[in-house]
């Protein structure tokens, strides 16, 4: 571990599985100040679908990548990353706790281990012929192109990420080399990193996901995708394509009934919550809490570990 004395406390974990509570709590215990590594909450308008910390979490407890763009605004990782690293120093500057939690695993990593992004030319042509293939061949076809040439980065990307897929095509096709080999990383982290990971009973979390989704159902999903859609906002943008708004938009459009919506929203969420544990399980110098309820209780004497490891990291 680096002897970095800007310190950075980060918590990560799939979907529903308390990473806000947790967060929020800790932030009080350590003086911290909270940075959002989920890559859908920098979009102003989509509050409920992304599970943000509410207005009065906000209030008591500074956030930050929160509400920064538009939905038809690029926030790159590259950007995320750069805007990291300066709080990451201001926070540490007013002696406070940097704490980055989230869910969104390359953007983390990118911050913990000091990513290098490509700096490889472009192709305009080339990246016009790739979107004219998946319109023609699908999304599973150019991930496949993408897999014989870059395996790495095919197994990182989803095939409904077409844009990085394309990239990723693309940086290949100027370079003949894999971006996997342009996004290079540090194997030790420039910080004097604590790296904490929660999971839980499989069954447990994806019961907690099915509610999640019913309780933002509940709150106004539809009527915030509705909202949204009114602005101009459509389902072409990359932060439409989020987990709960693909699926409304869907219903909304008539292309499927409420309830398919709905069963479609929390069965994707199980399925992306599954693909998260994997890329976490991946990564190096995570301390790994379970924290399944018992009797639907938390379990407090593994919140205390939790808590001493953090004091006896930061004191």
């Amino acid at each position: 571990m680096s002897g970095s004395t800007q310190r950075l406390l980060t918590i990560v974990g799939p979907t529903s599985v308390g990473k806000t509570a947790l967060s929020l709590e800790l932030a009080k215990r350590f003086d911290g100040e909270i940075i959002s590594g989920d890559s859908m909450q920098f979009y102003r308008g989509m509050d409920i679908g992304t599970a943000k910390a509410t207005e009065a979490e906000r209030e008591a407890i500074p956030h930050y990548l929160i509400d920064i763009c538009d939905p038809d605004e690029e926030f790159t990782v590259a950007d995320f990353q750069r805007a990291c690293v300066a709080l990451i120093k201001d926070i540490n500057a007013r002696r406070k706790l940097p704490m980055l939690v989230g869910g969104t695993g390359l953007y983390v990593q990118s911050v913990i281990y000091d990513y290098k992004f490509s700096a490889a030319g472009e192709d305009e042509a080339y990246r016009e012929e790739m979107k004219e293939f998946v319109a023609k061949y699908g999304k599973e076809a150019l991930h496949a192109k993408l897999a014989a040439v870059d395996q790495e980065t095919a197994n990182r990307l989803h095939p409904n990420d077409v844009k990085r897929v394309i990239r990723a095509l693309e940086v290949h096709h100027v370079t003949g080399m894999p971006m996997s080999e342009y996004q290079t990383r540090s194997e030790e982290s420039p910080y004097n990193l604590l790296l904490i990971g929660l999971t839980m009973d499989r069954t447990q979390l994806y019961e907690r996901i099915n509610r999640r989704v019913d309780a933002m159902v509940a709150e106004g999903l539809v009527e915030e995708v509705e909202g949204l859609l009114a602005k101009g906002y459509n389902a072409s943008l990359r932060s439409m394509q989020a987990l709960g708004y693909k699926e409304i938009i869907a219903y909304l459009e008539g292309q499927m009934a409420r309830e398919e919506a709905i069963e479609l929203i929390k069965k994707r969420t199980r399925n992306f919550a599954k693909r998260q544990l994997t890329w976490f399980r991946a990564m190096k110098d995570i301390i790994w809490f379970d924290v399944t309820p018992i009797n639907g209780q938390p379990l407090a004497s593994i919140y205390e570990s939790i808590y001493e490891t953090v004091a006896g990291k930061f004191g």
